[in-house]
């Protein structure tokens, strides 16, 4: 990735887990999500490109075979196993290294995230060291963080940045997106995403995490 302007912001998309509860033919996240052909990590992809917020990195591993753009900076994650936190560091790493002064991170599993959802929160970023995507009052993804919360976030297990937002709750502001931030973790939740046409609507969104 081409060195950032200082301030610069970095959509980093998190797409390296070992995807064990589900049961298809491939990784889930190589998954066939629409009928164009795109699969789940790439649609979740596309819409933070489609963002327009700044540069976009995907975290992956080696595992995980999805091809994307070449305008997109792909990072393997060799530690992927001890957690998402390690992938998180990843794409901190690399946003400092490009000049960025803040991410904003969202889930390759979550296909229903728009790039509306990656604006706004890109957006309440701006006045805020710490805004989260919610849907009908939920906490889920996109989340931006800025540079000066990057060294509070853990560096091991699966909990991100909800630990921080625990502690520093007078650091986070909540944005009202909508999209749906369903989580693909089966092959029955792939089926739902697959056969639904209200995957949008946020009245009908539900997600099996709490936060990032």
């Amino acid at each position: 990735m081409s060195a950032g302007r200082a301030g610069e912001v970095i959509a980093v998309v998190l797409a390296a887990g070992g995807g064990t509860r589900y049961a298809g033919p491939t990784h889930k996240l190589d998954a066939v999500a629409d009928p164009d052909g795109r699969t789940v990590a790439r649609r979740a992809v596309d819409a933070a490109r489609e963002a327009g917020i700044g540069p976009v990195v995907v975290v992956t591993a080696d595992h995980v075979r999805t091809t994307h753009p070449a305008d997109v900076t792909v990072i393997t994650n060799p530690a992927w196993n001890q957690g998402q936190a390690t992938s998180l560091r990843c794409g901190l790493d690399a946003a400092r290294a490009a000049g960025a002064t803040r991410v904003v991170v969202g889930l390759g599993d979550q296909p229903g995230v728009t790039a509306e959802a990656w604006r706004a929160v890109a957006a309440a970023g701006t006045v805020s060291p710490i805004a989260i995507a919610t849907y009908d009052g939920r906490r889920g993804h996109p989340v931006s963080l800025d540079e000066s919360v990057w060294s509070l976030l853990p560096t091991e297990g699966d909990e991100g940045a909800r630990s921080l937002m625990r502690l520093r709750p007078d650091l986070v502001r909540e944005v009202p997106c909508q999209g749906s931030p369903r989580d693909i973790d089966t092959l029955e939740d792939l089926h739902r995403w697959q056969n639904s046409s209200s995957t949008s609507s946020p009245s009908t969104a539900r997600s099996t995490r709490r936060g990032p």
